[in-house]
């Protein structure tokens, strides 16, 4: 069951930011602090900054972190089309290596209008 993945994806993310919260190590602490930070609402609005996070994200091909973002953007507001572009943007960028991350993104979109509907895929 697909909507399987984002709720693992949400325990495993919560289980091990809670464990390295808990390690005792100053330059962690103020990446994770530095991360949060540059996401806050400042020249540029948090939604605008989720929908960057997203398309840096596909660039770098990373899953996880456009599941995140990806989150973060639905419940900003953003709405599929708009999603939809901004992920046309990290095409364009990233080329066809980003083609298997758009097809994730693509996914996870379906899955959290899914849960938004209160259906699953």
């Amino acid at each position: 069951m697909t909507d399987t993945r984002m709720n693992e994806f949400r325990d495993y993310r919560t289980r091990m930011n809670n464990r390295i919260g808990d390690i005792d190590h100053l330059g962690i602490k103020r990446f994770f602090s530095l991360d949060s930070g540059a996401y806050r609402d400042q020249a540029l609005d948090s939604k605008t900054k989720e929908l960057l996070g997203l398309v840096a994200s596909t660039v770098l091909r990373c899953n996880d972190c456009i599941d995140y973002h990806l989150e973060k953007s639905i419940s900003e507001g953003w709405s599929d089309d708009e999603l939809y572009d901004a992920l046309n943007v990290a095409l364009v960028v990233g080329g066809s290596i980003v083609i298997p991350h758009f097809r994730h993104a693509v996914e996870t979109i379906d899955i959290l209008r899914a849960e938004q509907a209160g259906t699953s895929n």
